[in-house]
């Protein structure tokens, strides 16, 4: 059993360690925030290159993929994670369902080739079983990630060419609400004319169809090098948003236990508080008793 000085030291690196705590929850919410802020920064960006794509596009057969990025091969899957800890099974949960996911589709592990983005998760994959070509470390906040998409989109020209890959897949964690998130599992490459066409009826929204004067093929390989741009950056932004929503749950469960333990440590500071008050009033009343009998 603890002394009364011990026990204070106790409770008060206690209350300190639960106002770090909040600090970092509140910090988790507002990188949220700027998150959900980058990823809606790009809405009107990524519509206008999706509508480029169906007006390039508007001739081809909506059941074939685009050729050129058609290849028989390995299979690429870029894994987003963290490079920061306490954020609880985020990265254990995000390399698991990967490795799964991906594992039932292929028949041997060396159809898999993996490219990661955060530092964390790289064991995580290697535990498994899983060779890492290439490793990326996150920014701190929203405006690194434009620089990190572009130093992901030149590695992916390398990858394909030496791994020969024939399809490119992103999987991260996607946030739900603000303390949950789940696995989500998108297809980078090949790109499919089917997805710019998801009615039954193909038709504009106007009455006069668009007409482009470029070279279609230079007009098209730009609009995908933009369209590849916007879904690694809002990937990446998603997984972000989803590594603060884990945290959040983190420091949530331990601001929980925190309090429980405060409570314990005030109760057996107030017991032995009490006791030693009880104490120390006999000592007076043994006292008095001992003078009286004098």
């Amino acid at each position: 059993m603890q002394d009364f000085d011990s026990l204070k030291r106790s409770i008060d690196s206690t209350k300190d360690l639960e106002s770090v705590v909040r600090t970092m929850k509140t910090l988790a919410a507002v990188s949220i925030r700027q998150y959900e802020q980058a990823v809606d920064s790009l809405a009107d960006f990524s519509e206008t290159v999706e509508l480029g794509l169906k007006m390039v596009l508007w001739d081809s057969q909506p059941k074939s993929n685009l050729q050129a990025m058609q290849a028989d091969g390995t299979t690429g899957i870029i894994v987003f994670g963290s490079d920061q800890g306490m954020c609880g099974q985020f990265n254990e949960q995000i390399s698991s369902f990967a490795w799964e996911y991906f594992s039932t589709k292929t028949s041997k592990n060396k159809d898999l080739a993996w490219m990661v983005i955060g530092s964390r998760i790289s064991g995580k994959l290697q535990d498994t079983g899983a060779d890492i070509d290439f490793e990326f470390s996150l920014p701190g906040s929203a405006t690194g990630i434009a620089s990190l998409v572009i130093d992901i989109l030149a590695r992916i020209d390398q990858w394909r060419r030496e791994k020969r890959l024939g399809q490119i897949y992103i999987s991260y964690n996607q946030r739900i609400s603000a303390s949950t998130y789940k696995p989500h599992v998108l297809q980078l490459l090949p790109i499919d004319p089917v997805r710019f066409f998801r009615h039954k009826k193909r038709s504009w929204s106007s009455r006069t169809l668009p007409t482009f004067t470029m070279n279609r093929s230079v007009l098209l390989s730009r609009l995908i090098r933009q369209y590849l741009f916007v879904t690694l950056f809002q990937a990446c932004a998603e997984s972000l948003a989803g590594e603060n929503a884990s945290r959040i749950a983190s420091m949530q469960a331990a601001e929980r236990n925190i309090k429980e333990r405060l409570v314990n440590l005030q109760s057996e500071y107030n017991q032995q508080r009490q006791t030693s008050i009880t104490e120390e009033l006999l000592d007076v009343i043994t006292g008095f008793e001992a003078l009286k009998d004098l």
